[in-house]
């Protein structure tokens, strides 16, 4: 009952973070380890709990979403659905063992642009100066880390479109719940068939992650934003310091 318990709380908040912040996958994907799953299972797991309150949030975006200036909708849809069914089918070829000891970097490399994101945009802005095949170029490659691991990966997104002159952040937000989406798609059809999920774990994170989406996040932005800020990067430091002990610790 104590492992149901964390993992309702866990989809929870990680429904919450997706709505308000993202990175909610380091919730729900840490909480799933810690009850037991193998990490590829985990990761697996954790991206069909989160995908019903991303569809949601899709749903609630759906008059914000519009094409890029440079580059039509349509072209992003489809770059992302490949690049996320490649990521989704890397994984499943990844053993665990190997997983384990991936994963510590790939939540360090989702936790720095978590933290640093809007920062390096502000850094680097001036100086991009990229074409819209560069933009399609680098939505790939966010698409294939969004169905392999998916930590931060629509912050990764904020990031990267920023540095094509994209400010509408009400656009941007709406696109990049779209394309996340649609990445996590294609990455969930993949593992549903693949025999990888624990049925059980994950039913029970799903129905308190779209609790989260809907009615967490509601709460959450009545907090203080420096708080709730703060609070969410100390979290992210502590998960990727569980992740790196977990792998490498003697």
């Amino acid at each position: 009952m104590t492992e149901y318990f964390i993992l309702l709380v866990a989809g929870l908040l990680g429904g919450t973070l997706n709505a308000v912040a993202g990175g909610g996958t380091f919730i729900t994907f840490s909480a799933l380890v810690y009850a037991g799953l193998p990490s590829v299972a985990a990761n697996a797991s954790s991206t069909i709990a989160l995908f019903p309150g991303s569809v949601a949030s899709v749903f609630a975006y759906r008059n914000d979403v519009k094409n890029f200036e440079a580059v039509s909708l349509k072209s992003m849809i489809w770059i992302s659905l490949i690049g996320g069914s490649i990521g989704a089918l890397s994984l499943l070829f990844t053993s665990s063992k190997e997983f384990d000891i991936i994963v510590p970097w790939l939540v360090l490399v989702g936790s720095l642009v978590f933290l640093f994101g809007k920062w390096m945009s502000r850094l680097l802005q001036s100086k991009a100066n990229a074409s819209p095949v560069t933009l399609l170029v680098c939505q790939f490659f966010l698409a294939i880390y969004g169905g392999y691991f998916g930590g931060a990966a629509g912050v990764m997104m904020l990031a990267v479109w920023t540095l094509f002159g994209f400010t509408d952040l009400k656009l941007i937000n709406a696109n990049k719940t779209l394309l996340v989406g649609t990445a996590n798609a294609t990455a969930v059809v993949i593992f549903i068939f693949s025999g990888k999920i624990w049925w059980m774990q994950t039913g029970v994170m799903i129905l308190s992650t779209v609790a989260g989406g809907y009615f967490g996040a509601a709460y959450a932005r009545k907090l203080p934003q420096k708080y709730l800020k703060w609070t969410i990067n100390a979290f992210v430091i502590l998960i990727t310091m569980f992740f790196f002990y977990r792998a490498y610790a003697v």
